[in-house]
């Protein structure tokens, strides 16, 4: 994923379409944490109207459940909490 790191935030900020990259974005709902979802969703014109913020990056589904975990373990260790959106920002 570091070497197409660039190229996969140039196609999702210019919205074009990716293979096989998932976002990791805090939650659209109050009651999770974060959403996963493929890059590609971002396409759809529903998303433009709001304002989505990506915290992290994964090539495939698998990948961004492991980075979720880790960052969630990464919040919990350092703040013995798990606001993610304070952390993250």
């Amino acid at each position: 994923m570091r070497k197409s790191k660039k190229k996969a935030i140039a196609s999702i900020n210019n919205r074009e379409a990716t293979f096989g990259v998932y976002c990791i974005a805090f939650a659209s709902n109050p009651g999770n944490l974060f959403d996963i979802m493929d890059a590609n969703e971002l396409l759809f014109p529903h998303y433009s109207k709001y304002d989505i913020r990506i915290a992290g990056l994964a090539k495939g589904k698998e990948e961004a459940l492991e980075l979720v975990v880790d960052m969630l373990m990464e919040v919990y260790r350092e703040t013995g909490d798990f606001d993610v959106r304070t952390y993250f920002t």
